[in-house]
């Protein structure tokens, strides 16, 4: 494709995106097909010869758009927001254009350090601690998901906690690591990948009327799990939990961890970014005291497109040690005079996208005003919603409740709710998902798109209150 082909093309392209978006809402939010139904209406062997780009624009409207589930319909309430706006998606193009590669500060020297400026920036917007910055001993670094900053956390607390023994000799010992029920899977994962093992992932009890993690039952896991021979090496604390955005009290799960030398991690994928919000940086009681690692997600609920993972660390010492490979092949004068940040070292895969364009132009487009009124509008909504719920007493209203996520159910069977679920869905008028709350069904209704507005939650409340109706009249 000539430069004069790519560009009549690509003027296609961003046109077909802006009518997509513009017309979003005549589109079922989720996909009606049948599984094997896309594949089936694609050819079964590649094309001999090049075909022009027009019929591929043709399929995509054809074969490929049916079998899109619409994560930016304004209608979509059924998992945390994975906001793609205008400025990311131009700044992804940007990206792509440019091609870098930029496992190394020597093969492209703005792709590292436009990343430190931006996580920089971003820390500073959240009221982060100043030891996450990446002129000190600690720093950020954009990871593609909250799933790999939690494995990389785990290899660092590794690498501090055994010496550096582990990367060098495997693991000869068995190592803990902490999370309670309403943890993301990524942290069992993470034991498994790292050799831990899911066994050694303990499970902390939790509150029963907050969800929210029980310092006094880590402290005795950590007593009785070190009296039997076993090494802690990170305790994981959430704000926001996936399924309620339940908050874990990590100043108090930080003093457990210090008294026995453990590394924290915090999860703050969905629910770290509303601190853009000065009013909602209590979030951040004890990370400045106590954390050694934090990850939040621009890409849910700050307006970036996926994938665009934030994590910080307060001593990337261990990072590095625990991830520092260096072939021959990547031997470089600025390298080798340590005065660089290679991000290589701060991750799984050797290759970088060049990641930090997409996020440096949401923080110049919107700016601190912008984010925050964004991160506003959700909670504002999120609270209407829940008041609908609360006034109808044929619902229960799970709490306490945070952020744009409402925990919600009818006061049914299990088996009933999930045939409710899955015909509001078939529906095509809106996306719920649910989850479990007390070994009960309970739906999650989160509001984040940029997109959605007030007439959009009463309009889904009135479809779900209608399926109830219908299913259950007075």
């Amino acid at each position: 494709m000539t430069p004069d082909e790519f560009r009549t093309y690509g003027k296609q392209v961003v046109d077909w995106i802006a009518d997509y978006r513009g017309g979003i809402e005549n589109h079922p939010v989720r996909a009606k097909v049948r599984p094997g139904e896309i594949r089936a209406g694609l050819p079964a062997h590649p094309p001999d010869r090049g075909e022009p780009f027009d019929r591929l624009l043709a399929d995509l409207d054809e074969r490929i758009l049916p079998g899109v589930t619409h994560w930016q319909h304004p209608d979509f309430f059924a998992y945390f927001p994975a906001n793609a706006t205008g400025p990311s998606i131009l700044g992804d193009l940007l990206s792509s254009g440019l091609g870098v590669q930029g496992m190394v500060w020597a093969t492209s020297p703005a792709c590292t350090e436009l990343e430190t400026v931006v996580v920089d920036w971003l820390a500073e917007l959240l009221g982060l601690p100043p030891g996450f910055r990446t002129d000190g001993p600690g720093g950020g670094v954009i990871q593609d998901s909250a799933s790999s900053a939690a494995l990389v956390a785990v290899l660092a607390a590794l690498h501090r906690v055994s010496g550096g023994t582990v990367g060098d000799e495997g693991i000869s010992r068995r190592y803990t690591i902490y999370v309670t029920s309403e943890t993301h899977s990524a942290l069992e994962k993470a034991g498994r990948i790292t050799g831990i093992g899911a066994r050694n992932v303990r499970v902390v009890d939790v509150d029963p009327s907050t969800l929210a993690m029980d310092p006094a039952h880590l402290a005795a896991l950590l007593e009785a799990d070190t009296a039997a021979g076993a090494v802690p090496a990170l305790v994981c604390a959430t704000i926001g939990t996936t399924s309620t955005t339940a908050i874990d009290p990590v100043a108090a799960i930080g003093e457990v961890c210090q008294a026995h030398e453990v590394w924290l991690h915090v999860d703050a994928a969905y629910a770290g970014v509303a601190a853009v919000c000065p009013e909602l940086r209590w979030i951040n009681e004890g990370v400045a005291e106590y954390v050694d690692s934090y990850a939040t997600n621009p890409h849910k609920w700050l307006l970036t497109n996926h994938d665009c993972t934030v994590l910080w660390v307060t001593d990337r010492a261990p990072l590095i040690g625990a991830l520092s490979i260096l072939p021959e092949f990547l031997r470089n004068p600025a390298t080798e005079s340590g005065a660089v940040i290679d991000y290589r070292d701060w991750q799984i895969p050797l290759g970088r996208r060049f990641r930090a364009l997409k996020l440096w132009a949401v923080l110049r487009w919107y700016g601190a005003e912008g984010l925050r009124a964004h991160i506003r509008s959700g909670i504002e909504l999120a609270d209407g919603f829940a008041a609908l719920v609360a006034a109808d007493d044929r619902f229960e209203l799970h709490e306490p409740r945070h952020f744009g996520l409402v925990c919600f159910r009818p006061k049914w069977t299990d088996e009933r709710m999930m045939a409710l679920l899955e015909r509001l869905n078939e529906s095509g008028e809106l996306y719920l998902s649910h989850t479990r709350v007390h070994g009960r069904v309970t739906l999650r209704f989160a509001v984040g798109s940029t997109s959605t507005t007030a007439q959009h939650v009463r309009d889904a409340w009135a479809a779900i209150t209608a399926a109830v109706a219908q299913a259950d009249p007075r």
